[in-house]
């Protein structure tokens, strides 16, 4: 009897184990910001739950970061739109940050529109971390955030436990998130 070498079989049950490696990084990086936001919404950054203590970033945090990274950036031009639009403007831009963060959130939670809201993400983290990259910080700090949410906006991580594989499934798998 001839060993067959068709990966074929395992193939099925490789695609599923990525997809839900895919779903579960999602899930992750839902909750890392619909607690963050949460954080903001109630400007609580401290937390304790029985032994263990943690943080998030709440407004005093958010806005020290932001000037930080305004303020010291080798990049001029983006650290005069946050010195001179965001910063002076923060009273509108703190509660869309906050909105942004839950949209974003719900979106990787429950696979809604997943590329996008890992866009959004990219989107308010990006700017941040060019600012910051000659600060002297930890190599990884901001890559940690940055690769994944890349990954998820390349791979279609909705369809699987969550709300995009519905749609993907109706329009012949060409739904684009």
């Amino acid at each position: 009897m001839a060993h067959s070498t068709d990966p074929a079989p395992r193939t099925g049950s490789t695609d599923r184990a990525l997809g839900r490696g895919m779903a579960a990084l999602r899930i992750l990086f839902g909750l890392i910001y619909l607690s963050n936001a949460f954080a903001k919404l109630i400007d609580v950054a401290d937390y304790r739950i029985g032994p263990i203590g943690f943080n998030l970033i709440a407004r005093d945090a958010t806005r020290a970061i932001l000037e930080n990274a305004a303020q010291d950036t080798w990049i001029a031009p983006l650290g005069a739109f946050y010195q001179a639009v965001v910063l002076p403007n923060f009273g509108f831009f703190e509660p869309f940050l906050i909105v942004a963060e839950f949209a974003i959130g719900l979106g990787l939670l429950f696979g809604v529109a997943s590329r996008a809201a890992a866009l959004g993400g990219l989107a308010l983290i990006g700017p941040i971390w060019l600012m910051l990259l000659d600060d002297g910080l930890y190599l990884w700090a901001y890559p940690v955030e940055l690769a994944p949410l890349v990954i998820l906006a390349l791979v279609p991580a909705g369809r699987v436990w969550g709300l995009d594989g519905r749609p993907a499934g109706r329009f012949g798998g060409r739904w684009p998130f």
